[in-house]
């Protein structure tokens, strides 16, 4: 029978490499076509990666917390009967991922399970060095592996593999680190990979292209938290949320509306207009910080908006927002309000103009039909793209967003 090895494919978006999260077969399984082999995540979510082939799992080739490129082989399997032969068997192209490894990456695949890798050597950095036999003593592992063991300061020799024929894991290294003596900084340095990878890129983009602004105004919104007490005893919306964070969104997308200049974004060729409101809502997972996206979020009713908002969270904290979810968005929202945070200056997410920060809602003395009362009091901070918004449109938002929130009933149309 003939063997197929099967090489990351491009998950689209235009990225490059790949972490294996967690592998779903192991040597000898058996398999169909597309069942999904592996967790893979992307610099965007986490991905199921379904199988091109069908037949047994001879050799899983990357560890599960290896960063693979596009176009590196990660698994081998073994044709079924009538699956063809090796010479009539062309390269898989999976839907949805984009074009094959060969036509994203040219170059000759690593191999990390195969052969032991060689570290260059600096005085001689054009000779061909010959693998050294190996040795007891020698541990195999992948490059990202070998460069963590040096960030480490860990001989890899002085580490026990767990992994496929005694290759040293990542989490060998975690392990070996933990029970090593302190440095002399007590310091470690954690790799980045995954969504907290690109989030960085982001923010620096974000930070050091657009003049960020930031305004900041306190409301009253104990109008609006006796409103949401009121609808949730009301028939039309029994069973929803109607958490604070949907009565944010509502006003921001009905003050967009009215005043639709920071619903934009920078370009060289001018500043292009949005004639709804992509809305971004930050969510904060075990993987990092997401921002999935609800399209035309302007169109929909309260309830709509609520139960839209509510799927969304619990999507990003289950892990399976896909790329696709995360893209397109023209404003977003944060909540730092559930950290016990007042205020902040956000940074804006790349390609928008604006974004709301909403702190913690607290019981403050607050001036009221003349007198001081307690009141339900919130900070909003709203940064923009100096280059799009000037100071008065983004006070103006602001403002509208807030008269919104402390006066709801007349603006609301549920």
């Amino acid at each position: 029978m003939a063997q197929r090895e099967f090489r990351l494919p491009d998950l689209g978006e235009g990225l490059t490499e790949s972490e294996i999260v967690a592998w779903k077969v192991a040597p000898g399984d058996r398999i169909e076509l597309n069942q999904v082999i592996a967790e893979v995540e992307t610099a965007k979510a986490v991905v199921d990666l379904p199988s091109p082939y069908a037949g047994v799992v001879t050799r899983l080739m990357v560890d599960a917390g290896v960063t693979v490129a596009v176009g590196d082989p990660i698994i081998s399997v073994e044709l079924g009967d009538g699956s063809g032969t090796a010479d009539d068997a062309a390269p898989p192209n999976l839907v949805g991922y984009g074009a094959t490894a060969e036509a994203v990456s040219a170059r000759k695949p690593r191999r990390f399970a195969d052969a032991p890798v060689v570290s260059p050597v600096p005085s001689q950095p054009t000779a061909e060095v010959s693998p050294p036999a190996e040795t007891p003593t020698r541990r195999r592992a992948a490059p990202p592996v070998r460069l963590l063991a040096r960030q480490l300061g860990i001989p890899l020799e002085t580490v026990e593999g767990t992994g496929d024929r005694g290759l040293v894991t990542r989490a060998d290294l975690e392990r070996a680190s933990n029970s090593s003596p302190a440095s002399d900084d007590d310091s470690t340095l954690a790799p980045v990979s995954g969504v907290r990878k690109l989030t960085a890129q982001a923010m620096v983009a974000s930070a050091f292209t657009a003049p960020h602004v930031t305004v900041f105004l306190q409301v009253d919104v104990t109008p609006t938290l006796e409103l949401l007490e009121r609808l949730k005893s009301e028939a039309a919306f029994r069973g929803a949320r109607l958490t604070f964070l949907t009565a944010v969104a509502r006003a921001v997308c009905l003050a967009l509306g009215a005043d639709p200049s920071v619903n934009a974004r920078w370009e060289e060729g001018g500043i292009r207009q949005f004639r709804h409101v992509n809305l971004g809502i930050a969510a904060a997972t075990a993987r990092g910080l997401l921002v999935p996206v609800i399209p035309a979020a302007d169109t929909l009713g309260f309830r709509e908006l609520d139960d839209a908002i509510g799927e969304l969270v619990q999507t990003a904290r289950a892990g399976t927002t896909t790329p696709a979810a995360m893209t397109g968005g023209t404003f977003t929202i944060t909540n730092v309000g559930v950290f016990g945070v007042e205020g902040g200056t956000p940074i804006l997410a790349d390609g928008q103009a604006g974004i709301l920060a909403v702190g913690a809602v607290a019981r403050r003395p607050w001036e009221f039909g003349g007198e001081i009362a307690l009141r339900s009091v919130v900070t909003l901070s709203l940064s923009f793209d100096h280059r799009v918004v000037d100071g008065a449109e983004g006070s103006r938002l602001l403002a509208g967003i807030a008269g919104l929130l402390a006066d709801p009933a007349r603006a609301f149309a549920f």
